[in-house]
């Protein structure tokens, strides 16, 4: 779930205002992680197994454009995105629409473009504004592609994972190379800054709550598993965590089948669903709604990440 005004948006109109403001370079050898899949995914707050499917939609209509480019930072070339002049259009015609919008600052009605700072990004000026378009000197939420904030619950099923690794990787005091190769190739996957990432290790460090190898694995399955399927770079990423975790076929074939039934929803889970799938009929969670839920989750025993994963679940169906 996003937050604020942000959450109002869809993912597709989330994305238009980002790729807008980070174009496709032309002519050049490189581009910029902002246009990756991670980078997309990271700051319009969703996973990145939801991404594909809105990219595919806005390539059908003619709005978008794929290459190969060398990213700084990648050993291989990635699939990087751009919009066509078609595209550009209509998300410069949202974007105008947006900050030609009245909104509130220190009690005054002021028009949302005077409050733009200079090359400030569209998303990250949008991330001011609550849902009764207030607007905040913070940001009301964070991508995990920035160092510092709170992410929203959707991209927090990815911040957890990483978590649960580094829990794992602290466990005999020191992380070797190999763990790090691991962890950096799942941080990527997930689009994190790397700041974030020392501070979850250190806390991770600190706590030394150490989840078992199999809990681990078995939260990477479904963080795959989102949309149903394991695509290509998700294949690769899962061998190299079996082989770090010293996960064998048999306990891969049984874990992927639970991960598939899981989670498991008893009638506590599905009361909360029911709740969740009303709450969304009309595409959108209000504050209200919001502050029901959060009471809801603490009565029922529904966990952050139990949310997120339903949540998750219920808007990629609804794409």
């Amino acid at each position: 779930m996003v937050d604020g005004y942000l959450g109002t948006l869809t993912t597709e109109e989330r994305m238009l205002l980002h790729l807008n403001d980070n174009p496709l370079p032309e002519g050049q050898w490189e581009a910029p992680g902002s246009i990756t899949q991670a980078g997309i995914s990271a700051a319009v707050h969703v996973q990145r197994k939801h991404v594909p499917r809105t990219l595919k939609r806005l390539e059908n209509r003619g709005e978008l454009i794929t290459g190969q480019r060398h990213v700084p930072g990648a050993k291989q070339r990635r699939r990087v995105y751009g919009l066509t002049s078609a595209g550009r259009q209509r998300a410069g015609a949202l974007r105008q629409r947006i900050l030609d919008e009245d909104v509130i600052n220190n009690g005054e009605k002021v028009v949302l473009s005077s409050l733009r700072a200079g090359g400030q990004l569209t998303l990250d000026l949008l991330s001011h504004l609550d849902e009764g378009m207030v607007f905040h000197s913070n940001p009301v939420i964070s991508p995990v592609s920035n160092p510092e904030g709170t992410a929203s619950l959707d991209a927090q099923a990815g911040e957890d994972l990483v978590r649960r690794m580094l829990a794992r990787a602290w466990e005999d005091g020191k992380i070797t190379k190999d763990e790090q190769h691991l962890l950096n190739e799942v941080v990527e996957f997930v689009g994190m800054h790397p700041d974030r990432v020392r501070r979850i290790s250190d806390e991770a460090r600190k706590s030394q709550d150490i989840p078992p190898p199999e809990d681990v694995y078995l939260d990477m399955l479904r963080q795959a598993l989102v949309d149903g399927e394991i695509v290509e770079d998700e294949v690769a990423l899962l061998v190299t965590m079996r082989t770090a975790f010293g996960i064998d076929d048999e306990s891969h074939t049984r874990l992927l089948k639970l991960a598939r039934e899981a989670p498991i929803l008893g009638d506590a889970e599905n009361a909360y669903r029911a709740t969740l799938i009303t709450a969304l009929e009309d595409g959108m969670i209000t504050a209200d709604e919001d502050a029901m839920l959060t009471t809801l989750r603490e009565t029922l025993g529904i966990s952050d990440t139990m949310h997120a994963t339903m949540l998750a679940e219920l808007l990629d169906r609804d794409d």
